[in-house]
């Protein structure tokens, strides 16, 4: 069974703001004095070492990096790029309850289908990179599906802020589909996709609109001029600034192209023939305080972990406020120590003195059943010989039983969605996993989403089908998957009928292929979104063998895939 994750945070934080971008001494050294190719691969060697963050956390993460620094009408507000909603945190939530209670989702900027490889997308650092993942409205998300990013031509979603159309002449490397963000914000996903270029140039691509399968340039050429003019019109911000030095506090990496906006130049741009020297970059470096000061935590707080299956696992993110002059030494003590573990066993002052936080992750794995209890020790760090201890409290329980659900037909429909429905869980559960699997045309996207109660109203794609199964979860156990359901009278889907450049004729054990095509690529895929045929070349008149069912067929000869029934 897959375990889920909690997450609980202590106190309060004021996102820091900065005149320059500020890197630590020496971080970027690899890069001067070298152009070009050699640059890309120099910035990748600088900043590819980071933390691997947990998916299902990420709003905890985003607590720090994308919030407004002011509050909205007393409450946090979460700063997200795909809509011009409010969306709080109010004192009562947690900012995954908030995520939930809001319908945000966790939006890969560079969708994770174009990295898929043999079924797998967590493969990567690609999958939790917080220089990829972004907190998004949901419905704009569920739009942009996996479009590359380009200039809309003919719109067919428009939210007032991101547009989703087809493509301007020139753009979008073949997709019938693109996403476009609003002007205030292009210049941040160009920065973002730029990073991605550079850290991830290695990648197999399984989707290659935007990407080359090489380390240089990596970046398709209209893909590059089109981010390099978004790059200029939108140039660096205090937010961008801000949050570059937020995700260092979080997963330990910054962003060059926030550091040195003319970066990008030297790359892909005007000045790919001049040599890079930071000297000329004009950016600071951080200066170091000159006392340590640690405001939280107190000590002799308590960090309690509240119920944990034995065996399972559960972080605890304590946060760690204040300024320091050197490392900062973290160790663990008491009788059940080695039920916990550290996410970091120092902290360098460049890692807190950024933004004044730091995130230590803090896992209690009980092997046992009962109230467990250890001490947290920070020391160093400029304390003058003191030390500041932390309580771990955490309690043990037995391996949950959970019974697999039932679920049932979708009820109201419309375009725009529609609610999921199951049956609820005879014993105590702490949520409901609802997973989706969206077949477009584009291919199959899988998705999950979290409920407090036996239904969940979920926003939709019209141009997709899509099936869904649910779980229960219990101190991060989830229960065996329940049966799929399949929603149907999907607005906009192709049937067998429908005019297009060719058309599919069931037969008795498959389909043939019928229109004015000499061959075309097709993709079959169930119900599940299990891809059960692939093809290119495929003829007409040629016999596709399928057992009887629905199947979802897609190709790159259609807007849209379409659905058949084989008898």
């Amino acid at each position: 069974m897959r375990r889920a994750i909690l997450v609980i945070t202590l106190g309060a934080f004021a996102m820091a703001g900065a005149l320059n971008a500020q890197y630590r001494e020496g971080y970027y050294d690899a890069m001067n004095g070298k152009k070009k190719e050699a640059l890309k691969a120099a910035a990748k060697e600088c900043v590819q070492e980071h933390v691997r963050l947990e998916y299902n956390d990420l709003p905890y993460n985003w607590r720090y990096t994308d919030t407004y620094p002011e509050l909205y009408d007393g409450n946090i507000r979460w700063w997200e790029m795909y809509s011009n909603n409010v969306y709080l945190i109010y004192d009562y939530q947690s900012p995954v309850k908030s995520f939930s209670a809001n319908k945000m989702q966790r939006e890969h900027s560079i969708p994770k289908s174009w990295w898929k490889y043999n079924g797998d997308v967590e493969y990567t650092p690609a999958y939790t990179d917080l220089w990829n993942l972004l907190p998004s409205d949901g419905a704009c998300n569920q739009a942009k599906n996996n479009y590359p990013f380009a200039e809309v031509d003919r719109i067919s979603y428009d939210n007032g802020s991101a547009k989703v159309g087809s493509p301007r002449a020139g753009q979008g490397g073949g997709a019938s589909q693109v996403f476009e963000p609003a002007d205030e914000y292009k210049g941040d996903f160009a920065r973002d996709i730029f990073y991605m270029a550079v850290v991830y140039d290695d990648l197999p691509w399984t989707y290659t609109y935007m990407f080359q399968k090489n380390t240089w340039p990596t970046l398709k050429p209209w893909a590059y001029e089109l981010l390099l003019e978004w790059h200029r019109n939108d140039p660096v911000s205090q937010k961008e600034i801000d949050r570059n030095n937020a995700v260092e506090s979080q997963q330990g990496n910054r962003n060059p192209f926030i550091d040195f906006p003319n970066l990008a130049e030297y790359i892909w741009g005007g000045q790919t023939s001049d040599v890079f020297y930071i000297s000329e970059q004009g950016n600071t470096q951080v200066p170091m305080p000159d006392n340590t000061e640690i405001t939280q935590p107190v000590n002799n707080e308590a960090l309690d972990f509240g119920q944990c299956a034995q065996g399972g696992a559960k972080t605890v993110y304590l946060e760690i406020h204040g300024k320091i002059t050197e490392t900062l030494s973290v160790s663990l003590s008491g009788d059940d120590k080695d039920m916990f573990r550290l996410g970091a066993t120092s902290i360098s002052p460049y890692q807190l003195n950024f933004t004044g936080t730091f995130l230590l992750p803090v896992v209690f794995s009980p092997t046992s059943t009962g109230e467990k209890k250890a001490n947290l020790l920070l020391f160093d760090g400029g304390l003058g010989g003191g030390s500041l201890t932390v309580r771990l409290i955490g309690q043990g329980e037995e391996v949950p039983h959970l019974t697999r659900l039932t679920a049932y037909a979708p009820t109201d429909i419309t375009e725009d969605g529609y609610t999921a429905n199951w049956s609820a869980a005879p014993e105590v559960v702490d949520f409901y996993v609802v997973n989706r699997t969206i077949s477009g045309a584009d291919g199959i996207e899988n998705e999950t989403l979290e409920s407090d109660t036996n239904s969940l109203r979920i926003i939709r794609n019209e141009d997709a089908v899509e099936t869904y199964t649910v779980q229960s979860s219990r101190l991060g156990y989830l229960s065996e998957a329940s049966n799929s359901v399949y929603v149907d009278t999907y607005a906009g889907i192709f049937t067998a009928d429908t005019p297009a450049p060719f058309e599919a004729v069931a037969e008795p054990g498959g389909f043939s292929i019928r229109g004015a095509v000499d061959s075309l690529d097709v993709n079959v895929y169930d119900l599940s979104g299990r891809l059960v045929f692939s093809a290119q070349g495929l003829v007409p008149g040629q016999h596709v063998e399928l057992p009887s069912g629905v199947f979802i067929i897609n190709s790159s000869y259609l807007n849209l895939p379409f659905k058949i029934l084989i008898p």
